[in-house]
């Protein structure tokens, strides 16, 4: 279905309130499709003495990201929004920090996580503030979502102590 064609879904939103909810879905769509990306190509690429528990660590954050996106898009989906996960898409819309390229010791990886995580939560709290009017079911979903990646965030910081 192309853009300019009316959505098949109906929506319980406003139209103003759909676009506005509808940009904040994407913009997360694609930051935690990139999240997921940037886990991965951690976990295939970390080396170092602590390589294990870092390895398995990465795919925990793998997991969360992809099952977030799927619960994101398809909220987008149920207000009538139709969810783009391209990888052109991603790549020109992603706030996630780019990952570096090639094998990375532990504690490279470790301060590149908690970075991408961090910029990740910014922008996820900014999301809650502008659905605050506009959809307090995306806010909740958005909420859930930061309060998981704050944990993560949190349990990624602390090997850097």
């Amino acid at each position: 279905m192309s853009k300019s064609q009316k959505s098949p879904i109906t929506s319980p939103l406003s139209d103003s309130d759909k676009a506005s909810v509808g940009a904040v879905l994407q913009a997360t769509l694609v930051d935690l499709v990139d999240m997921s990306l940037v886990a991965k190509q951690a976990h295939w690429n970390v080396v170092g003495k602590n390589f294990r528990s870092v390895h398995l660590q990465l795919d925990e954050l793998v997991t969360t990201a992809r099952t977030y996106t799927d619960e994101v898009a398809e909220r987008a989906s149920a207000l009538g929004i139709s969810p783009d996960g391209r990888a052109r898409t991603v790549a020109e819309g992603s706030g996630v920090p780019e990952f570096p390229s090639g094998w990375l010791k532990e504690d490279e990886v470790v301060t590149a996580v908690v970075t991408a995580l961090s910029q990740l939560i910014q922008r996820l709290r900014a999301r809650i503030d502008e659905t605050d009017k506009s959809d307090l079911v995306t806010q909740d979903l958005l909420i859930e979502i930061t309060k998981n990646f704050e944990q993560a965030h949190w349990m990624w910081q602390a090997q850097q102590a």
